[in-house]
């Protein structure tokens, strides 16, 4: 049988290395095992495992993963902020380093270089920010190596660009799969009883897919077409739950 030349086509690739010139950052790149004596920290692999089984709770049609997407990047906006914050200040300390004297940047003579595959656009942004945070500590350390920052200043501002990113990368874990659609929301039945009793309401413009995270994957056409319902163009429709055995759903517009 004649086979398509657009279907012999593979995947597009491209081989990608990240470069790292601090140890503190390589140590948020790669997380800690968990030990007897201490809890495990979640690098950069962990987070990126975490958002494939958001995305994939999404392309299972559970709503819930839509909400955890969008706090995501919630945490991903404040961590780029608070960064901005940090690297803002440095730049001010640096004025103070006399005209008098040129140097140049301070990079390592033996950089990590990592070969790295991304497979979401959350995961290349929480890069941007682990590389922000590199470029951070490195000026931090030469501010204190030029004297015009002690060292537990130095210490205490590169703990804190830490911290951001171990919160960040910690944060999709907590998601769970709820094994409600936005269908099991629209007939109002069991299961979606039963994941309000475990994660809480959803939020209304979560539900009805109107406000979604930037970089969420699309809502199956199946999926939006069986919950057709919770979702209309001006009006929040509401489930009127049917018959119990016949599991029916009869759909009313809300006041």
């Amino acid at each position: 049988m004649f086979e398509s030349i657009e279907s012999q086509l593979g995947p597009l690739r491209s081989a990608m290395q990240l470069t790292l010139h601090t140890f503190h950052a390589v140590r948020i790149w790669e997380g800690r095992a968990a030990s007897e004596e201490k809890n495990a920290i979640i690098g950069f692999g962990g987070f990126s495992n975490a958002i494939r089984k958001v995305i994939q709770g999404i392309e299972q049609g559970d709503p819930y993963a839509d909400l955890w997407m969008l706090r995501i990047q919630e945490r991903l906006q404040s961590c780029k902020a608070e960064l901005a914050l940090i690297q803002d200040r440095l730049e001010l300390l640096l004025t103070a380093f006399p005209d008098a004297i040129s140097a140049q940047e301070n990079f390592s003579i033996q950089p990590v270089r990592l070969p790295i595959v991304i497979t979401t656009q959350f995961g290349y942004l929480a890069m941007y920010l682990l590389i922000t945070y590199d470029n951070i500590v490195r000026r931090l350390l030469h501010a204190h190596h030029v004297a015009l920052i002690d060292r537990r200043e130095m210490e205490s501002r590169i703990h804190a660009g830490a911290r951001l990113l171990r919160g960040l990368f910690g944060l999709p874990r907590r998601y769970r799969f709820s094994g409600a659609t936005r269908a099991d929301f629209a007939c109002d039945n069991d299961q979606a009883s039963q994941a309000r009793k475990l994660f809480g309401e959803l939020p209304r413009d979560v539900l009805d897919g109107t406000r979604r995270a930037d970089f969420a994957p699309p809502i199956a056409r199946g999926l939006m077409e069986e919950a057709a319902a919770v979702v209309d163009e001006v009006e929040w429709f509401a489930a009127t739950p049917g018959g119990p055995e016949s599991g029916a759903c009869e759909w009313v517009a809300s006041d």
